[in-house]
């Protein structure tokens, strides 16, 4: 289901894609106009493969088999990087643009287009002047994301299937537990109606971050914007860390047994636990060094020094929350 929708906006991201370097082909070179639409096949393809053989555990041409799912694996991943630099590049750009001037930004769009293999002598034909153009441009920008984590999760899925080939399982010693969901009975209505109040807020606060952060030029409303966002987020951080504190103390409870049985799935999905968590640790250490190391030390220092801490707390009891719970057996 989760990767049915990345797919379906990675889609509408090649269809931009296509409208904008559409409205400027005279001056592009045709590889850009068909990668986009060589993705969207790989997409859709992809997708239906997976739809249909997620589950399989192949026993016949094992080799031919590892060698296909490895195949797909590495394209997926180069998609992921080339999705990664693009969207880097654009925002250089964006940032390049606002702080320089016309003459020298356009002298520097000149050097690079002579380089990807624009015709020099159009560039400026090439810039996006349209309204649609410019529609289709931001609107490819903004589903980047989308085509990141479905590539991402493609690879996931398509690792599990290569560890998959040519395994035999016990299923004596796998229980399959059917979850009865009910929304009324116990906690989980509460536990639905907080999250998502906690989502609606974020998102209030983000966008008034947004606005207040880009349009104001007053250093005090860009000093309330960020003195809020840093509440709500120490806030949450804090309720987050309490919860998985809670809930790991409910587990030295809960007499269950541990399932020490060899399981690609469960493997994986520590391994990129721990690996999203490293990205998140390095963030806050750097954020950590920089706010001690710089002087005057202010409201905001301090708040964005509390936000980093909390952040590793919040991963570390996160994690462990997370994987003992995958190791226990279904009651």
């Amino acid at each position: 289901g989760g990767l049915i929708l990345f797919a379906i906006f990675s889609l509408v991201m090649d269809v931009f894609k296509i409208g904008y370097y559409s409205s400027f082909y005279s001056c592009l070179s045709a590889i850009k106009i068909i990668y986009p639409i060589v993705q969207a096949i790989f997409v859709v393809v992809q997708t239906y493969f997976l739809w249909v053989s997620a589950k399989d555990c192949i026993h016949v041409h094992l080799n031919v088999t590892r060698c296909g799912l490895m195949l797909t694996l590495t394209t997926n991943l180069a998609v992921w990087m080339s999705a990664v630099t693009d969207e880097s590049v654009h925002k250089a750009h964006s940032k390049l643009k606002k702080n320089m001037t016309e003459e020298i930004f356009r002298w520097l769009l000149k050097e690079r287009s002579q380089r990807v293999g624009m015709r020099s002598s159009s560039v400026e034909e090439c810039n996006c002047n349209s309204q649609i153009c410019q529609v289709f441009k931001n609107g490819y920008f903004w589903l980047y994301p989308f085509n990141i984590e479905y590539s991402l999760f493609a690879s996931a899925m398509v690792y599990v299937m290569w560890k998959n080939v040519g395994r035999f399982i016990d299923h004596h010693s796998h229980h399959i537990q059917r979850l009865k969901f009910r929304l009324f009975r116990r906690t989980f209505f509460v536990g639905i109606m907080l999250g998502l109040i906690i989502l609606v807020s974020g998102l209030g606060v983000l966008i008034l971050y947004e606005v207040q952060v880009n349009s104001s030029t007053e250093s005090s409303k860009k000093s309330q914007a960020l003195t809020m966002y840093y509440i709500f987020n120490i806030v949450c951080l804090s309720l987050m860390s309490l919860v998985c504190i809670g809930g790991s103390v409910i587990y030295r409870f809960d007499k269950r047994d541990m399932d020490r049985h060899k399981n690609p799935t469960r493997t994986l999905d520590v391994a990129l636990l721990m690996g999203a968590a490293l990205g998140q640790y390095a963030i806050s250490y750097y954020s950590i060094v920089a706010i001690v190391a710089s002087t005057p030390r202010d409201t905001i220092s301090a708040l964005n020094l509390t936000y980093a801490l909390l952040m590793i707390a919040q991963h570390t009891f996160q994690n462990i929350f997370i994987i003992e719970g995958l190791h226990r057996q279904p009651p």
